[in-house]
Order: structure tokens, then C-alpha cells, then sequence
């Protein structure tokens, strides 16, 4: 019978924060596989764990990969461990994971340390609805796409940032978006961890004068819907009454339909809409 995947969580920064099951997996393991074993070793090394290791890692993902499930299917158990936290989020273990759906291999998750849920849930931020981006791409196109589309993202926004990046991170983000809500979290579960609940500007202008250390998660407010309602109701009073009816029955709309979506578009009722035209 073919073995099972387990994706075991690891601390973030304090050891403490392994759970008990975690740790009798990382034992009873056949193999582990470590991003970095350089980094890994120090904490198996600190629990007494003597499971061999071997390294799966973004550029050796696919041909390691297919290392894995080929000892998976011959029955071995291998437990995939990230650098900290959860394994899959935001690092290779996805390609790994979605490989042995695709082979028939069991896969399993033992729940853990996320450095992204830890900051949202001390953040201070709605916590309802967020939307993870992890680390903003490198490739300057490609990146203020992605900022373009957060413009509108209505939920808390989750982003991963190096400390020598924070502060142009926040500056891009304030030029793009606006000035937001963020919350600054750093050395989480460390003994200086912190939560700096500020906005954009006020954050950029604290790290121009202080150098962050650390890894940073910042948790940004999404959005109000009120606030793009009523810029788009703005935007429609550009136009005349006139020019707003024509936009809709230019595009197939009989004038009964072309008039019930330009009183929804201005924030008022068909009848104001009605009255107008045929003063």
C-alpha cells in the first residue's frame, strides 16, 4: 500500500509552539523532507528527532517531487516540513501536494504555526474576510498589476515583505492604494514581537527613520464598499442625463431597462430619473 503525505506545520519563531503531533510524525517518518535542511536540522537536532532528511526545495521541486512520490507509492510515510510554519503557504510544498493527488498518494495536514493567520488575528484588522497575497512579485509589471487589483479588494489584504524591502513596499502601496489602515507585525512569537497598528504613511515616515529588522507581515484594510459606491455614483455625474441613457441604450438596452440602471448608477429613484427627462 502506497505511504501517506503528512504536511507538518513548524514553529514560526518559538519552539514551544510545535504540536505533540507534529513532533511523533517527524519520528515515526520514514523520510522528511526539509526546504532547507541547513535550517531544519537545528530543529530536529533540539527535539532529538533522527529521521533522515533530504531536501525539497523550489528549484529542485518537480524532479524531487517526483523523487517523493515514487516513495510514497512504494508504501514509504514522508513528512514535508517548510522553513516555519505551514507547508504549502506560500512555499514549493503546493507542486509536491498536487502531485500526489494526481499519483493517488494520501495526503494529510497537521494543523499549526501560519505566520499570515498569527498577523491577522493580533493585527486589529476585520478578520471575516481576507485576501493572502504572500510576497509581492519582483518583476516590476508584474507587480503593479497586482497592486492595480488590490485597489478595489474590499477585504483585509495579508502580505509578506523582507525588512530591507518594507519601506519601499509601503510607499508603493500608499502611491497605489491610498492611504490605509495597515498593521505592521514583526518577529512574530518571538520575544520582540510586535503589532504597530498605524496607517500607510505614518508606517513609511517610522521606518524612514527607524530600520525594521525581521520578517514582516503586513495586514492592510481592504476597501469600504461605501466609499467605491460613492466614487462610482461621482463618476456617472460627469455626465449629462442625457449621455448616461445613451451609454445604455447604445449597447442594446430598451429605455425602461437604460433608466432603471442609471437611478441604480446615481443613487436615486426611476421616478427622479422619469421627472428629468421629460421636463
Amino acid at each position: 500500500m502506497a505511504g501517506t503525505l503528512y504536511l507538518c506545520a513548524t514553529p514560526i519563531g518559538n519552539l514551544e509552539d510545535i504540536t505533540l503531533r507534529v513532533l511523533r510524525t517527524l519520528r515515526e517518518a520514514d523520510l522528511i523532507a526539509a526546504e532547507d535542511t541547513r535550517n531544519s536540522i537545528k530543529l530536529l537536532n533540539h527535539f532529538e528527532i533522527r529521521t533522515p532528511m533530504t531536501s525539497y526545495h523550489e528549484y529542485n521541486k518537480i524532479e524531487k517531487g517526483r523523487e517523493l512520490v515514487d516513495k510514497l507509492l512504494g508504501g514509504a510515510n514522508v513528512a514535508l516540513i517548510t522553513d516555519a510554519g505551514t507547508p504549502g503557504i506560500s512555499d514549493p510544498g503546493e507542486e509536491l501536494v498536487r502531485m500526489c493527488h494526481e499519483a493517488g498518494v494520501t495526503v494529510t495536514s497537521l494543523p499549526g504555526p501560519a505566520a499570515c493567520i498569527t498577523a491577522l488575528t493580533l493585527s486589529g484588522q476585520s478578520t471575516r474576510r481576507f485576501a493572502f497575497e504572500a510576497f509581492l512579485p519582483s518583476d516590476k509589471k508584474e507587480r503593479r498589476a497586482i497592486l492595480e487589483e488590490l485597489k478595489t479588494e474590499t477585504r483585509t489584504i495579508i502580505l509578506y515583505e523582507a525588512p530591507h524591502r518594507l519601506l519601499r513596499t509601503l510607499q508603493e502601496l500608499l502611491e497605489v492604494l491610498g492611504e490605509r489602515r495597515v498593521t505592521v507585525c514583526r518577529e512574530l512569537t518571538k520575544k520582540h514581537e510586535t503589532a504597530f497598528l498605524t496607517t500607510l504613511s505614518g508606517a513609511a515616515a517610522h521606518y524612514q527613520e527607524q530600520e525594521p529588522k525581521g520578517e514582516c507581515v503586513l495586514v492592510l484594510e481592504g476597501r469600504s464598499r461605501r466609499e467605491m459606491e460613492r466614487e462610482r455614483q461621482e463618476s456617472w455625474q460627469e455626465l449629462t442625463l442625457e449621455e448616461h441613457m445613451a451609454f445604455y441604450q447604445n449597447q442594446g438596452m430598451d429605455k425602461k431597462s437604460a433608466m432603471k440602471q442609471v437611478a441604480k448608477d446615481r443613487g436615486v429613484s426611476k421616478r427622479d430619473i422619469y421627472q428629468e427627462l421629460n421636463r
